[in-house]
């Protein structure tokens, strides 16, 4: 009781309208409407108009292009500097031993790791958008580079053990293969850069969307495994050649376990020693991330330990262990990428421009919607176009924006890229006077900071469960993407995956739900039927709704279903009738046919029996019997025996989530309201959007039996109308 009157008390606070109008179609709501004049501009004056250049367009294109122009005038030095200071610093202590074992990743040796974490980093501070993420190396995108480099320049270990036992032949073989792979890695940055650039400047920013999220999390797992798998022989100091291509997970695992009992002891422990160390490191900045001014940055002790234990021990000459080797030391000139390598590379640069972009975009947007402020995807597109084009003439290899560091920059209080600048600068620093001391660093400290950091990546396993329970078309998309990277490579499984994904949304769009909807009542709402029990349907009508537009890949499954779902079928009914009146035919012909046999049999036996008396009621009445089997029927009484008949007299079908109607499906919706209309059923459309309906005008929908009268401004004056039009045939 309590509760009865709680929702009338409830009911009775409700806001409530009425509006008293016309039941409107289209015809009477457009007689009633007049139309803004719009004077259509030639393509000349569109050029003309977006040529034209005031002092205020000039000033917008140039802060857009060049957005530090607006920002850092206003820059609140006492608010922002010292966040900024911090952040920059620990941003930077991650991308040294970052860039340096990302470089790994690439093919290429480490100093060109560090030239990618400065070059790159600094020109984003004066076209960037974005406050918060750090660019420069990162591992899905150096593996891909790494995967090219090795596919350019193959690994030939086994010939040259053959061939040549001499350290230094064996020297000058790997250091003319890096220089090569080199060139690879800055010809795919440069590629890559210019497609960025294009595609920008094209305002081609939306090509982020077609990489899903369940896509994109399941192509970094899968590249996850890919690098992890790539460090082992690193982390055991084993020596098997890199593999590319499909099934080069599998391979490099085989060869790793072939040459196990090669494993140099001293990297493992090394190695070992390091993942535990960062890993502690991680969960201490994990647990008191609140208590910490800054997180620890275990990085970079663990580089400086790793290269103090390497050079006084000497583990390179006494164990045997691999190091990180020659670092240059100063910037090197300016060189133009081997443009002759642009045909065996275009493809590998599409993949690596569009994945390095929605990496990017996506946490910008993450940061931006989380400290109220928007990114400009072109914008972004530009940004990173410059930084790897500009960054190629510097040898720099393909970036993108790096998850850890974002995350610690955005942190440790980073407010602008102002924080990117400083951490550039200790690069910088490392490169031109400190490099030569990180010589002796054991490359399976890098392996072993690479794999820590592939931890983020590897929950992602965790999405599986969680798309099972929400979404089992965006769980296949991420299985997909997962398994295609895994096994065809990252280039061929990114292509497999986002096909994949364009056919689920053919599929969506081809098995959409359908409804049949009725009224709550005494109100003008619609709802499904089946989902509520006071929802009722008027006696005659049926609404039709399905969640899709009506073009040709859905036409035929929209038909089929609207015949379903209602219940009439025209084709079957008209079917039907046809049938009905032939075997009505046959039955009428077979009837006269036993008439004309019975009339010339008494004809005979009243010739032969003329002499016998017969009963005036058993003579014929014209040419009929009253005790005859046969029925007596004309042709024009067939109407009375023709089934089955329709109880509905209108269709309505509901046009609101409808977006769009190409020709087929005109000409499907014109062949519907013809089709229905033959079997006593009018159809009309309710709800139908202004481009919608400017489409169906341009294909030539309306015509003298299809009129605008058919279209409704929404459901209830459809019913209305239907409810009116049936009072009046009736």
């Amino acid at each position: 009781m309590e509760h009865a009157q709680e929702h009338e008390a409830c009911l009775e606070q409700t806001q409530r309208y009425c509006v008293e109008r016309p039941v409107y179609n289209q015809e009477l709501l457009q007689g009633q409407l007049h139309r803004r004049e719009k004077t259509p501009q030639t393509l000349r004056q569109k050029i003309a108009h977006s040529c034209r250049c005031s002092s205020k367009k000039a000033k917008s294109h140039l802060y857009s292009f060049l957005p530090i122009l607006k920002w850092l005038p206003r820059y609140p030095v006492k608010e922002y500097l010292l966040g900024d200071i911090i952040s920059g610093i620990s941003t930077g202590v991650m991308q040294l031993p970052q860039g340096l074992a990302y470089a790994l990743l690439a093919a290429v040796p480490p100093v060109f790791g560090l030239y990618s974490s400065f070059y790159p980093v600094f020109l984003y501070t004066f076209f960037g958008t974005s406050k918060h993420i750090s660019i420069g190396t990162f591992a899905v995108v150096s593996m891909m580079v790494g995967g090219v480099a090795v596919r350019e320049v193959p690994d030939e270990m086994i010939s040259v053990n053959n061939n040549s036992t001499n350290s230094t032949d064996l020297f000058d073989y790997y250091n003319a293969r890096d220089t090569k792979r080199v060139q690879v890695a800055v010809t795919l940055a440069f590629l890559s850069g210019i497609i960025q650039l294009c595609l920008g400047l094209l305002r081609f920013g939306f090509v982020a969307i077609y990489l899903t999220e369940p896509l994109v999390r399941g192509f970094t797992t899968a590249a996850a495994v890919h690098v992890f798998t790539s460090q082992l022989k690193y982390l055991l100091g084993v020596k098997t050649s890199r593999y590319s291509g499909p099934l080069s997970v599998i391979y490099s695992i085989a060869a790793v376990l072939s040459k196990i009992k090669t494993t140099n002891v001293a990297a493992l422990i090394v190695g070992l020693t390091c993942i535990v160390l960062l890993l502690i490191g991680k969960e201490i900045n994990l647990r008191f991330k609140k208590k910490l001014p800054v997180p620890i940055p275990m990085e970079i002790i663990v580089v400086i330990i790793g290269t103090g234990v390497s050079a006084g021990m000497n583990l390179k000459d006494s164990y045997k262990v691999d190091v990180v080797g020659n670092i240059p030391q100063g910037l090197r000139a300016p060189a133009v990428p081997e443009v002759q390598l642009i045909p065996a590379v275009f493809v590998d640069a599409v993949a690596i421009a569009i994945v390095g972009f929605s990496m990017a975009v996506s946490m910008a947007k993450i940061f931006a919607l989380k400290h109220g402020y928007t990114i400009n995807g072109n914008q972004e597109l530009i940004a990173l176009g410059i930084c790897n084009s500009v960054g190629s003439f510097f040898q720099t290899f393909p970036i993108t924006c790096s998850m850890s560091r974002s995350l610690v920059q955005e942190s440790t209080g980073g407010r602008t890229q102002i924080a990117g600048t400083l951490s550039s600068v200790m690069v910088l620093l490392v490169i031109v006077a400190i490099g030569y001391l990180f010589q002796p660093l054991p490359q399976t400290v890098l392996a072993a900071i690479v794999m820590v950091n592939l931890k983020g990546m590897f929950k992602q396993f965790g999405d599986i469960a969680h798309f099972w329970k929400t979404s089992k078309i965006e769980l296949a998309i991420w299985m997909v993407a997962f398994v295609a990277s895994l096994l065809l490579g990252l280039d061929y499984g990114l292509l497999t995956a986002v096909t994949f994904a364009m056919m689920t949304i053919i599929y969506r769009t081809q098995s959409p739900q359908y409804r049949i909807l009725g009224q709550i009542p005494h109100t003008d709402i619609y709802c499904d039927v089946e989902d509520y029990e006071e929802v009722k349907e008027y006696p005659g009508i049926k609404i039709f709704q399905a969640n899709t537009s009506l073009y040709f890949a859905n036409s035929e499954s929209y038909t089929s279903a609207l015949k379903k779902k209602t219940g009439v079928d025209p084709c079957a009914i008209l079917a039907a009738r046809r049938k009905a009146q032939k075997r009505h035919a046959r039955e009428i012909k077979a009837a006269n046919e036993l008439r004309k046999k019975a009339v010339l049999k008494l004809t005979n036996d009243v010739e032969a029996s003329a002499k016998h008396e017969i009963a005036d009621d058993e003579l014929p009445v014209n040419g009929k019997f009253a005790d005859s089997s046969a029925p007596d029927v004309s042709p024009d009484e067939h109407e009375h025996f023709v089934e089955p008949k329709t109880s509905i007299h209108s269709l309505i079908l509901d046009f609101t989530p409808v977006n769009f109607v190409d020709s087929v499906g005109a000409k499907t919706l014109k062949s519907i309201i013809k089709e229905y209309k033959e079997v006593g059923v009018s159809v009309c459309v309710a709800s139908c959007s202004g481009p919608v309906l400017t489409e169906l005008t341009r294909l030539n929908f309306f015509d003298d039996t299809v009129t605008r009268e058919l279209l409704f401004h929404s459901i209830h004056d459809a019913v209305l109308a239907c409810q009116v039009k049936d009072g009046s045939a009736s």
